[in-house]
């Protein structure tokens, strides 16, 4: 499946030689200052642009720990020249300064600053769009696997006041509200009130995936009147103060407000919980990236790549607020509606925490299932389930044809099976349960696209 080409091979063989030096570095102090080297006079090490729900909290946590882990001393965060900018600065045992400069004004701006130069890495809280990918072209491909890291996943939470009595929507629900099209709370089942809107502005990424996952997938627009915000974390903070308030903002902008259960299509109502976001399988979840030049030489953009990746990496990730990419086993419940398959495999097995998903209208992995392929390799070697202790459940997209359906989904499952029979995994049992329990609705390319899905099951 996967196609690495001779470049992407020795960017990553340089990247993997020096993070293994960071962390030779980290347990040797007195050697530490020759890992990355310093360019001279006051220029950035690196600059990084865009999404501000990863720009506030979550880029300046792994520009820190990769710091750290270089051995500079102290390691700081300082307000930038405007808000929602930061510069992070350390000095090196010589006593020189050094810094990394992060803005954080939404998705769109990383790809312009990238493609102006004013940036190394572009943060983004939802993926490239064709037209940037076009516009970036002269820098290569921007979708490849040496260019496009998604560093951890998010779920877009839908926020109310800590003292209101809904506890879930549909999709459509929440579409009509934003829209304009239901204005009062009593229309939904709650307390008679005018609501109000609050949501992200155009520059956000966050605004882009709600667009595309609730309001575009029913047709909508948003309405006029809704107050918009740069600042995911002002958003929930005006929501969690105003009775008559909804907004929505990545889950580690959370704060004070509540979070109501969504349902998409036939899925039942699902909370924003992590394990449901780490699945994806959570119908308002969404992937956080960084965006290089694939021919990027700065070795510090390759090296916090490389360290966004790695288990320190992941695990800031985590304790920011977002959901890490290792591989944990989930208990699921069984449920009498469950087809009897399925079934039986939720009252003797557990479900790994990641989903295989494959590139639009294609049988390849996408970027990051290659990269899962290894994760849950290395968690079935750990955990020796390598041989007879694994099954694959590939699920379709709902099809006119059902057998079609079938068919498909025992596909995407072989794909799979055979990305890890590579790395020695022997198979319980591999099949496909077509179109049965969808995670979204299949009205939407992006609903579909969740539907195509291979779970991991492990005894």
């Amino acid at each position: 499946m996967s196609n690495v080409s001779d470049h992407e091979a020795d960017t990553w063989s340089r990247v993997l030689g020096m993070l293994i030096l960071g962390f030779v570095c980290y347990a040797l102090p007195w050697s530490v200052f020759a890992a990355l080297p310093i360019p001279e006079g006051n220029a950035p090490l690196l600059r990084i642009q865009g999404s501000n729900t990863i720009g506030a909290r979550l880029a300046p946590a792994l520009v820190e720990g990769l710091m750290r882990q270089q051995g500079l001393l102290m390691v700081r965060s300082q307000p930038g020249p405007a808000d929602n900018e930061q510069r992070i600065s350390a000095r090196t045992a010589e006593g020189r300064e050094v810094h990394v400069d992060i803005a954080a004004h939404g998705s769109s701006t990383g790809f312009v600053a990238l493609q102006q130069g004013r940036a190394e890495l572009a943060a983004s809280s939802r993926p490239i769009k064709d037209s940037e990918v076009a516009a970036l072209a002269e820098l290569g491909d921007l979708r490849s696997r040496s260019a496009e890291q998604v560093i951890g996943i998010d779920g877009l939470a839908i926020l109310v006041h800590p003292d209101n009595g809904l506890k879930s929507l549909t999709s459509e629900q929440l579409a009509k509200v934003f829209a304009g099209e239901i204005r009062d709370w009593a229309a939904l089942g709650g307390k008679a009130g005018a609501i109000h809107l609050y949501a992200r502005d155009d520059k956000s990424g966050t605004f882009d995936t709600f667009k595309e996952l609730v309001l575009v997938a029913s047709g909508k627009a948003l309405a006029p009147d809704a107050a918009r915000f740069e600042s995911s974390d002002r958003l929930s903070e005006t929501v969690a103060g105003d009775p008559q308030g909804i907004g929505f903002a990545g889950l580690a902008s959370v704060g004070r407000a509540k979070t109501l259960a969504i349902s998409a299509g036939e899925s039942q109502a699902m909370e924003p919980s992590v394990s449901l976001i780490a699945t994806e399988d959570y119908p308002l979840s969404r992937r956080l990236f960084l965006y290089n030049a694939p021919e990027e030489n700065n070795p510090w953009v390759l090296a916090l790549v490389a360290f966004a990746h790695s288990a320190a990496g992941q695990a800031i990730v985590a304790k920011v607020g977002f959901v890490a990419q290792d591989v944990r086993a989930m208990q699921v419940a069984a449920a009498p509606a469950m087809p009897a398959e399925y079934f039986q495999l939720a009252s003797e097995a557990q479900r790994l925490s990641v989903n295989f998903r494959f590139q639009y209208g294609s049988a390849r992995l996408d970027n990051k299932a290659q990269r899962d392929i290894d994760r849950v390799t290395d968690y079935l070697r750990q955990n020796d389930k390598l041989y007879k202790r694994t099954v694959l459940v590939g699920f379709a997209d709902d099809k006119v044809d059902p057998q079609r359906a079938s068919l498909l989904s025992k596909l995407r499952a072989m794909a799979v099976r055979r990305e890890l029979s590579k790395a020695g995994v022997i198979f319980r049992d591999v099949t496909g349960l077509g179109d049965e329990m969808p995670v979204a609705a299949n009205s939407a390319d992006e609903g579909r696209i969740k539907n195509r899905r291979v779970e991991v099951w492990v005894y």
